[in-house]
């Protein structure tokens, strides 16, 4: 069973003072899973034009080989963050807090003098599994040091209490060395959970998807939607990307190589989306050389995450090129 605080608590464990820095847009179109336990396949990955590779310690390996999957992603992390055909984010799917599995994945993945880039942590079912994984890495972490944090949903009582986990790890991470940066649909523990019977339009999970989506964006975080399970049917995957797109998440997770070159191009902005970014920044930059502040763009008051938005659909638009 692992172990509960209150919030108060844990907020007055570290200093007031807040080391938060703006950071860039990383984008995350396709996030490919990679067996921890299977250095071959990490090699491999290492060679793909990929926007995310997450070095799996959970569903991708089996029970009893869950100790090597720690230790391969440990040797390899200590030799430092590889270059790949692109920047890219490295990210370590631990397991689940209630497998009791998680502590020693924490322990390993950032118990080394190089970490990475994200931790992706499974089934958070409520703030209290965010509050424990925050005293973790308290312990782990040094204070100058940060990491990213994703969050998978997985379950109906995880989307019942989802605005008060995305809340949490907000206030938190003011304070602990994490930033939650993207939500998660995990749909087929959630269909599991649910009873639920897969049909290849998804109806049966439509508003759990639309629902994570609506709060990550609440929250100014990334929307990763569901793995699309045959893989080699690339033309239902680009169907279900767009679907998905349209709704407003911003990736998809991979579990075949493949699949990258579909997803990416699928999640890349429209032509009208980028036509609208660069009218809004240009006409940003002619309201900051004639020294106006505030100012309107086709009808619209623009604000600062508007400013950030446009800059990110330019910089997701430069990936295409």
């Amino acid at each position: 069973m692992f172990r509960t605080y209150p919030l108060k608590f844990l907020l007055g464990k570290m200093p007031t003072k807040s080391k938060i820095s703006v950071r860039n847009y990383i984008p995350r179109r396709a996030l490919l899973y990679v067996p921890g336990d299977d250095r071959k396949k990490i090699d491999k990955a290492l060679g793909l034009d990929v926007d995310c590779i997450a070095l799996d310690c959970e569903d991708g390996v089996a029970l009893n080989r869950k100790v090597e999957a720690r230790a391969t992603i440990r040797e390899f992390l200590d030799k430092g963050k590889p270059k790949g055909p692109t920047k890219f984010d490295l990210g370590v799917r631990v397991n689940s807090i209630d497998s009791g599995l998680c502590h020693e994945d924490l322990v390993s993945c950032l118990g080394g003098s190089f970490l990475p880039d994200t931790v992706l942590l499974p089934k958070v079912e409520s703030s209290e599994h965010v509050l424990w994984f925050a005293d973790e890495i308290s312990h782990l972490i040094k204070a100058e040091d940060r990491i990213n944090l994703i969050i998978y949903i997985e379950s109906a009582l995880a989307f019942i209490n989802l605005g008060d986990i995305c809340k949490t790890a907000k206030q938190l991470s003011k304070r602990f060395s994490f930033e939650l940066v993207a939500l998660v649909l995990g749909s087929d523990d959630l269909l599991a959970n649910l009873g639920a019977i897969r049909t290849e339009d998804s109806k049966e999970i439509l508003y759990a998807r639309q629902k994570l989506v609506l709060t990550a964006k609440a929250f100014d975080l990334q929307a990763i939607d569901m793995v699309y399970i045959n893989y080699k049917d690339l033309d239902g995957l680009k169907k279900q990307c767009e679907e998905g797109m349209r709704m407003g998440y911003t990736g998809k997770q991979v579990i075949h190589p493949g699949q990258v070159p579909v997803v990416h191009e699928a999640f890349l902005p429209t032509k009208s989306q980028v036509n609208w970014a660069e009218g809004l920044l240009k006409s940003f930059e002619e309201h900051q050389k004639s020294g106006k502040g505030a100012f309107t763009y086709r009808g619209s008051m623009i604000d600062m995450p508007t400013m950030k938005q446009a800059q990110n659909i330019m910089k997701l638009a430069k990936l295409g090129k």
